[in-house]
């Protein structure tokens, strides 16, 4: 998400964007509170007013997903746990968070301080409501915002993973059991129950009448059941790599090229005789490099004949790396959080002893469930 994304500042180190999707939901909410909400709650109002408020409404809402998201973040960090940023969305908010949270009681108190921040505004927002006017805008925008983070509290606290009450779930489910996969297994089934249980209601609500707002519970169910899905699909890769390191799936025997081949070169010569997304460059002074596939890209085609591989390469201090004994699930999430399909592997030397590439760890995980099944299908033959 955060690729398709417009940063727009920084609180407590933490990056704040705002997603493309953001300017729709946005603009559909101030739509519905301008034509839908308001009128009818708060009639005599001219027309621009409601407008006005709708969409001051709409911008204060997704300040409440901020602070609900920061609650988050903020015990995170509390406990080591690195947040890189924060991503308003089409469904509200999203932290990423860096890494799981090492116990129980941590995945805890991350995962209730969210809900609790919204109430917390919820009641602040009720006790301002008798210093207003009962039908004038700031009594209305109030009252919406006291009841919309009530109902994105008692949402977020249904016990299903990925909201934060199946985090909640996770952590009792965790403790009690020893087990942080089976944990998780719970309450990613738990998420894909409350999201099918969504889709049907909102199915039943369209059907009955409420078409737009029907539409709207079975997208939202769609969503929890997906994220649900993906999380349980996660979990299971990360149950199979196990303990597994970066040395057991790089590659050791990675393309070198030198400084001075051309970009043609390069393609011709070592690209697609290898069949590889990634070729080390070694220049004349000792350091090197890497070419990717996306950094060729960068080069006009016409260019690759005169242009050399020095030109182009990343100098190894640079990129992203990973160390050989790194746990392997470790380095994947790192690919992910960095936006890179390959991570050079260094020793403590800082010499580079492999190429681990995203290819890599699936062919890796094809192998493990081969062994796997064979061990199945061994097993029940005696």
């Amino acid at each position: 998400m955060s690729r398709h994304g417009i940063p727009i500042g920084r609180l407590f180190g933490i990056s704040i964007d705002l997603d493309y999707s953001w300017f729709l939901i946005v603009g559909l909410l101030t739509w519905m509170l301008a034509v839908s909400y308001y009128p009818p709650e708060f009639p005599g109002w001219p027309a621009a007013e409601y407008w006005l408020v709708g969409f001051i409404t709409s911008v204060l809402l997704f300040v409440s997903v901020l602070i609900h998201e920061l609650s988050h973040s903020v015990v995170a960090k509390g406990y080591g746990i690195g947040v890189p940023r924060i991503t308003l969305f089409l469904f509200g908010g999203v932290a990423q968070i860096a890494s799981e949270p090492p116990n129980p009681a941590a995945e805890f108190w991350i995962a209730i301080a969210g809900p609790v921040a919204s109430l917390a505004l919820a009641a602040i927002c009720w006790e301002l409501e008798p210093l207003f006017p009962a039908s004038g805008a700031a009594f209305a925008l109030i009252e919406y915002l006291a009841l919309i983070n009530l109902v994105l509290a008692l949402f977020n606290l249904i016990p299903g993973f990925p909201l934060d009450g199946g985090r909640v779930f996770r952590a009792i489910l965790w403790r009690a059991s020893h087990s942080y996969h089976r944990a998780t297994v719970a309450a990613g089934i738990s998420g894909r129950f409350f999201g099918f249980l969504l889709i049907f209601l909102g199915i039943w609500q369209a059907l009955t009448g409420d078409i737009a707002g029907g539409i709207w519970i079975a997208f939202i169910g769609w969503f929890l059941e997906s994220a649900a899905g993906s999380q349980l699909q996660q979990e299971s890769l990360h149950n199979l790599l196990g303990d597994h390191r970066v040395a057991d799936a790089m590659q050791r025997n990675f393309v070198r090229a030198p400084a001075a081949a051309s970009l043609q070169d390069l393609v011709d010569g070592y690209f697609l005789p290898s069949n590889t997304r990634a070729v080390v460059v070694d220049r004349f002074d000792g350091r090197i490099g890497l070419v990717t596939l996306a950094s060729l890209g960068e080069t006009p085609r016409s260019d690759w004949v005169a242009t050399p591989a020095s030109q182009v390469m990343t100098p190894l201090e640079a990129l992203h790396t990973t160390r050989p004994n790194a746990i392997l699930w470790s380095a994947l999430e790192k690919m992910g959080r960095d936006g890179v399909d390959q991570l050079p592997v260094v020793d403590e030397n800082s010499n580079l002893v492999g190429i681990l590439s995203r290819e890599d760890i699936l062919h890796y995980l094809n192998m493990l469930r081969g062994f796997r099944d064979w061990k199945t299908i061994a097993g029940s033959a005696h």
